[in-house]
């Protein structure tokens, strides 16, 4: 009998990451907790740690590997740090399963070494494929390592699409809840608080997350990741407004069947999918009642009041360095808004203005794509000064 698989999580002390050790944990047969890792919450990890025990913990900043060993009560893990502490976390010879659940690039070295030495990959980082996915696609080909989205939105898409042929697929529907201002006066958005722009309707998440779901950035990052994961040109993905948030994502066929996977908005569902794959095991998350759902309803976004949604198009269209700089101008911009400098509908504007100023490397190496990213925090940086 096959043991245990091991797993590392990159991003441990985050919402996936912490939704990830409560399904690890109630599986303890077919999971073995190889490594945790964080970029800098050491309290969080340290307290990780001694609950779970893994055999080796990593923290990205140095500057706390002192602070994160004194917490340590009795767990005596190996303790790395630093990118090259990620990368030999996520190479663990005892690991066959890396859960990459930070968001950051501070992690793309890792998931990057992960894919090489043939690891499955349970990817939550957007990151690794809107910035890097023309390196990140080809080097799992290649090194025969599997990426499973953990995403609700490609998850869903990846277990539809198993229902036929890739050449079989017309299109696919990204849904989207429309977040908290997909109704109402356009003014309300343009004048929107820190605090009702995190006024999530459905979702549990972030504060990065949540304005990205405000401004529906995070459809504009999901037609990227789209692209990637399934090969699909910009024309055959397209997003959809969904308020209930049942109906995760969709794939229409060529013969006009379109399928669907339906279930209640919790990240555990998907987390356990990604790492249990391909069999299905009964979960920790609550049952979709079909027999009490009032209704499902879909509508068109409205592209004038979201227009950060066609910047994923672009960004697929374009190629090369575009992404990288799509992503990272919005991280800087949505850090401006949660300090209150800039307005909620001056992220996809500004996020559109410095991608058009971008001179493009059509074909980058990760040193590219780090370096587009650095110019296009600098170009927020001078744009809001």
């Amino acid at each position: 009998m096959v043991g245990p698989s091991g797993v590392v999580i990159l991003g441990s002390t985050g919402s996936v990451g912490s939704n990830a050790l409560d399904v690890i944990s109630r599986l303890p047969d077919r999971f073995r907790l190889v490594g945790l890792a964080a970029c800098s919450r050491w309290q969080r990890l340290a307290e990780q740690v001694n609950r779970f025990c893994p055999s080796a913990v990593a923290i990205y900043d140095k500057a706390v590997v002192e602070k994160l060993a004194k917490a340590l009560n009795g767990a005596r893990p190996e303790i790395y740090s630093g990118e090259e502490g990620l990368v030999r976390l996520a190479t663990h010879p005892q690991c066959q399963k890396v859960l990459a659940a930070s968001s950051g690039t501070a992690t793309l070295p890792a998931i990057l070494a992960a894919i090489e030495a043939g690891k499955t990959i349970a990817l939550a980082n957007k990151e690794l494929l809107v910035m890097a996915g023309a390196i990140a696609m080809p080097l799992a080909k290649a090194r025969k390592a599997t990426i499973i989205p953990v995403d609700s939105e490609h998850s869903a898409i990846f277990q539809a699409a198993r229902c036929g042929k890739h050449s079989e697929i017309r299109k696919v529907f990204i849904t989207a809840s429309g977040g908290p201002f997909r109704n109402g006066p356009a003014e309300q958005m343009a004048q929107a608080s820190v605090e009702e722009a995190l006024a999530h309707p459905t979702w549990s998440m972030g504060p990065k997350v949540t304005i990205d779901s405000a401004t529906m950035m995070n459809k504009a990052l999901e037609i990227v990741e789209a692209h990637w994961l399934f090969d699909l040109p910009a024309d055959m993905i397209e997003v959809v407004i969904h308020p209930e948030s049942i109906i995760h994502s969709m794939v229409e066929f060529r013969d006009g069947s379109v399928l669907a996977q339906m279930s209640p908005p919790d990240m555990r569902s998907p987390i356990q999918y990604a790492l249990t794959f391909p069999e299905r095991l009964a979960g920790c998350t609550p049952r979709l009642d079909v027999g009490h759902l009032a209704s499902m309803s879909f509508l068109p976004p409205d592209h004038e009041r979201f227009p950060a949604i066609e910047l994923g198009y672009q960004v697929v269209r374009t190629g090369g360095t575009a992404g990288a700089v799509l992503n990272a101008a919005n991280e800087a911009l949505v850090e401006a808004f949660l300090q209150r400098r800039i307005r909620l509908t001056d992220i996809p504007v500004m996020a559109k203005s410095i991608l058009d100023r971008h001179v493009l490397i059509p074909s980058p190496d990760l040193s590219d794509i780090l370096t587009a990213a650095d110019w296009a925090v600098n170009e927020v940086r001078k744009c809001i000064a």
